[in-house]
Order: structure tokens, then C-alpha cells, then sequence
């Protein structure tokens, strides 16, 4: 059964759901900055708008759009800058 779970003062509204062969969420991020901490190993696909990612172990800030993804390892934490509503989906494990 899908579970909601609200984030940063209802800013970020996930629905966690079990795949064919992972657990994920999908969900929207709205406008902000915001800090995660993952505890397993994440991917994250952006479905739509674009999510500006300092990943961790880095000073830089990248931008990925509709349909890019990136990875973070777990027991990390990663920053994300949102400029408009994002959607998006993330798996857990490898």
C-alpha cells in the first residue's frame, strides 16, 4: 500500500511504493533549497522541471532536467536547489 510522507514544512510530498524488484518513491519538491541524507543508495530520475544537486564529496552544483538522473551513495547527505515545482522518482538499493 502506498505511503505519504511530508518533508520541510510540506515543501517536498513523497508516495513510497514497492516496484517489481526495488522500493521507491515518487513525489514533488517545491520551490527551495533543502538537505537529504540518504541511508541507502538512491537514484534519482527527474519526471519533470529540473533539480540543481550538490552531491556529496563535491563543491559543485549540477543541474539535471526532465528524464536525467543522478546517484548517492548511502549514509550520505546531498543538497538540492529547486527553481520550479520538480517532480521526480527515486529507487533505493543497487
Amino acid at each position: 500500500m502506498p505511503r505519504v510522507n511530508q518533508y520541510f514544512n510540506n515543501r517536498v510530498t513523497s508516495i513510497a511504493f514497492q516496484t517489481t524488484s526495488k522500493p521507491a518513491t515518487v513525489g514533488v519538491m517545491s520551490v527551495g533549497e533543502y538537505e537529504f541524507d540518504t541511508s541507502e543508495f538512491e537514484t534519482m530520475t527527474v519526471v519533470s522541471g529540473a533539480l540543481t544537486v550538490k552531491l556529496p564529496d563535491t563543491d559543485d552544483w549540477q543541474t539535471f532536467n526532465a528524464g536525467e538522473q543522478f546517484n548517492v551513495e548511502a549514509n550520505k547527505s546531498f543538497g538540492v536547489k529547486v527553481d520550479v515545482e520538480t517532480a521526480y522518482l527515486c529507487t533505493y538499493g543497487e
